[in-house]
């Protein structure tokens, strides 16, 4: 019996690597991928007039499993990925064979959250990304205790976060503060589903993870103490663990 391929979507403002510490311990098990989403690491910005959406880049996740030749798979994402991954699951719910939901959550942008957005988008465009945008962001993205104990970690976020194109922030920015509430989608959906979420979670908290879990039937609900908001940085062993504890055996290509 062969497993569904595992899709992994990054968060905001990163790139795939910060898949670096999981993706060879999980592919010792199942077909692991884990691509740059539009405009950010080594993925470029298609040139369009179109207002940034999400469902464009959930497009880019199904064009992606076209040329793969995949016909479904199980969705995972961080973050921004979680997001991602929902609007792939409401775009093309036959390729979505099951979701890993990690430190996300199903409701829309508050209006401060939009705002800041905008902010975010229109700062990127005005002076690029520099030390700013990693400045502004690691003290949410990782736990008090990762940030003082832990210096290689936060400067290898840091760095990721200041190479990323200021276009493409811009660009993800802008269609993060559009997407819809999830969760009526997350209980019509009856793929098996992991969400897991770092106890320290200061922008996607214990409680927002477990609103998804409660609506989806069936669903596991992992959380990792001490770690922030992005576990497979944060607490990567515990993430492997989770994932490959729950990939369902009955998962076929």
């Amino acid at each position: 019996m062969t497993e569904l391929p595992l899709v992994l979507l990054h968060a905001f403002p990163l790139d795939s690597r910060m898949w670096n510490a999981v993706r060879e311990p999980l592919a010792s098990r199942v077909r692991v991928i884990t691509p740059d989403q539009r405009g950010l690491g080594r993925s470029p910005l298609p040139e369009s007039d179109r207002e940034p959406s999400l469902e464009d880049a959930a497009r880019d996740v199904v064009a992606l499993l076209d040329r793969l030749e995949l016909d479904r798979v199980v969705l995972g994402g961080c973050s921004m990925g979680g997001y991602l991954a929902m609007a792939v699951l409401r775009l093309a719910p036959e390729r979505v064979g099951g979701l890993v939901l990690i430190d996300t959550k199903a409701a829309p942008d508050t209006p401060e959250a939009a705002q800041s957005r905008l902010d975010v988008a229109a700062r990127a465009e005005r002076e690029g990304t520099g030390s700013w945008l990693a400045e502004a962001n690691l003290p949410n993205l990782l736990a008090e205790a990762t940030r003082t104990r832990r210096p290689e970690l936060v400067e290898t976020v840091r760095e990721i976060i200041e190479s990323q194109p200021a276009a493409g922030v811009s660009w993800t920015a802008l269609a993060l503060r559009n997407r819809p509430d999830s969760l009526d989608l997350l209980r019509r959906t009856a793929v098996p589903a992991l969400v897991i979420v770092g106890e320290e979670d200061a922008i996607t908290p214990v409680a927002a993870a477990s609103a998804m879990a409660e609506v989806m039937a069936g669903s596991t609900l992992v959380v990792l103490p001490g770690a922030g908001h992005l576990t497979p940085l944060e607490d990567p062993a515990g993430v492997v663990e989770a994932i490959l504890s729950w990939y369902p055996a009955t998962h076929e290509k």
